[in-house]
């Protein structure tokens, strides 16, 4: 099973890459998160004519989060938005259980995590609470021992080594202590990073910037992330970053990762 996540930075202007890329590289689940439409809005007619199932939870003109699965696996048990906040208005968790016949059931989250800044404001508190939204939920999901996938844009730098230039990031809400702390509290609930799993090289970017010449010069970072509960894990086979998709014309500023399993 090839699951892939992809901040697609509105749906509407990036449908045509999407639908190359579900046919060039057949994933069967895709998380998608920035769609920037609500969900009548969402183009399905053009992803159902591709083979793909699809749930969404959209925004008008921002956030918006999608799952789409390859015929013939199903969505079921569809959870939209993050528990912890009822109050919380903005669309960034959709989650459901993946299977079909002959399939071990996956469960997986598209996840938007807040940007977090300026740090000054509300958006950095609500970040950090986001954060521990998503860990108290990932330790629930865990108690079933399910194959899980938490997929998405976490708008988190790990490590230093997951930046070009991790000097210029040190004050920014995807670097600080704080942010890397509960990104680490929630790997701590028994998630393994995929791509870190397979493999440790630095210099391994999802997102560059349209500004500054950023993606020319490789001025990039590594954001986008797979966690895997323990059971996801043991059927972890490989990981990839389709980086290539970057340098398309009108391209998101960032690319999909795929994880593989077993």
């Amino acid at each position: 099973m090839r699951i892939a996540t992809w901040n697609v930075n509105s749906i509407k202007q990036r449908v045509g890459h999407l639908t190359a890329f579900l046919d060039d590289a057949k994933p069967d689940v895709v998380c998608l998160q920035e769609l920037k439409c609500q969900d009548e809005a969402f183009p399905r007619a053009e992803i159902e004519a591709a083979g793909y199932a699809v749930e969404t939870l959209g925004q008008k003109a921002y956030n918006g989060v999608a799952l789409l699965v390859r015929a013939p696996l199903t969505l079921s048990e569809i959870r939209r938005g993050l528990p912890g906040d009822d109050t919380d208005e903005q669309a960034r968790y959709i989650e459901a259980l993946v299977s079909g016949e002959d399939v071990t059931p996956v469960r997986v989250a598209a996840i938007y995590l807040p940007n977090g800044n300026p740090v000054d404001s509300p958006k950095y508190p609500y970040k950090l609470a986001f954060l521990e939204r998503l860990r108290l939920h990932a330790r629930a999901l865990m108690a079933a021992e399910e194959a899980i996938v938490l997929a998405g844009d976490y708008n988190v730098i790990p490590e230093p080594e997951d930046a070009a230039d991790p000097a210029a990031w040190t004050r920014d809400a995807l670097f600080l202590p704080q942010t890397r702390a509960a990104f680490r509290a929630l790997l701590a609930e028994g998630f393994t990073e995929a791509l870190r799993a397979c493999d440790p090289r630095a210099g391994i970017y999802t997102f560059w910037d349209y500004q500054a010449g950023c993606w020319n010069r490789n001025a990039g970072i590594r954001i986008d992330h797979l966690l895997l509960s323990p059971q996801a894990a043991d059927r972890l086979v490989s990981v990839s970053v389709q980086k290539h998709l970057r340098g398309l014309e009108k391209p998101s500023d960032h690319v999909p990762v795929t994880a593989e399993l077993a």
